[in-house]
């Protein structure tokens, strides 16, 4: 074996030992985020979500579990408008992470980047759950999670420059794909424009707002407080006066009153999946629409 063929083997060895570049680990507060850190990162980022879409993501347990993965973070993705104020601020100040403070590039909030519906004029406890940034709940609709994207994409590449390329490469793909899905979706959904519903709690507004549907009342009184009893009679006595054509809740949501509205309203209970695994279909963004769009359409087509 010559000195040269023997240089070269001792090189690849020393290569090979050499550890990979470590991905970035990247915790999202709630799991459409963490889709879409996966969906621009691919390889490049690990990434996990503190919720489920079965969890209401105002109300979650700073678990020990949560603290650990806080303190590996290298960038956080929550949407903020105050709908983690609950729980996220423990996380971070229990991890000891100073990447996390909030201002700082690597914790990363989805809100500032849409336009805010709902924002209160005055902020009072006594109406239930209100959140002065206005309403939280911004990935229902699609052209917020385009916008979303776009910022987390910089984002990505402030916090980890070295793959800076790789981002906006992959940016670039899902934005078309992204913006031909859109296409598709207001296509299907134009039988929705205009169309009465009732919704449990203020947390479908955007998408309302985006397909042109008519939210007539909510099953909750004010945001945050459960219906009774006589709140649910008179409401399904309204109904008799100005009908909806469905109930709908979130998949994480209680459904003993909207099916109570169902069974003495004679309409659809619709749930939606309201995010990334809220139901088998929702597997991805792409799948959140499609089967939010799908179950909307039947209950609507329903005698």
């Amino acid at each position: 074996m010559t000195s040269h063929f023997k240089g070269l083997l001792l090189a690849l060895a020393a290569l090979a030992a050499l550890p990979a570049q470590a991905a970035l680990n990247v915790v999202a507060c709630e799991p459409e985020w963490a889709a879409l850190a996966k969906e621009l990162g691919g390889d490049k980022v690990n990434v996990s979500s503190t919720t489920t879409a079965l969890q209401d993501p105002h109300h979650i347990e700073a678990r020990p579990s949560l603290i650990a993965r806080m303190r590996n973070a290298d960038l956080l993705v929550c949407t903020g408008m105050e709908l983690e104020v609950g729980w996220l601020p423990v996380l971070i100040q229990q991890s000891g992470n100073p990447r996390l403070a909030v201002g700082a590039p690597a914790n990363f909030e989805a809100g500032r980047f849409v336009t805010p519906l709902e924002v209160p004029t005055r902020v009072d406890r006594s109406e239930g759950d209100v959140h002065a940034s206005g309403n939280p709940h911004i990935q229902l609709d699609p052209h917020n999670v385009a916008k979303v994207a776009t910022a987390l994409a910089g984002r990505l590449a402030q916090v980890d420059a070295a793959n800076a390329a790789t981002y906006q490469q992959r940016l670039a793909a899902f934005s078309s794909r992204w913006a031909e899905a859109m296409r598709k979706w207001e296509q299907q959904a134009q039988p929705l424009r205009g169309m009465p519903v009732v919704a449990h709690h203020k947390n479908m507004t955007y998408l309302w707002s985006w397909l042109g549907v008519r939210e007539l009342a909510t099953l909750q009184p004010k945001p945050g407080v459960e219906p009774s009893g006589g709140y649910l009679s008179t409401l399904n006595a309204q109904l008799a006066q100005q009908p909806a054509k469905m109930v709908v809740r979130a998949a994480y949501e209680d459904p003993r009153a909207s099916q109570w509205l169902s069974e003495h309203a004679r309409i659809p209970a619709v749930v939606l999946p309201f995010t990334v695994g809220g139901n088998d279909k929702a597997s991805d963004l792409f799948g959140l629409f499609d089967s939010s769009i799908e179950l909307l359409l039947a209950a609507g087509a329903a005698k």
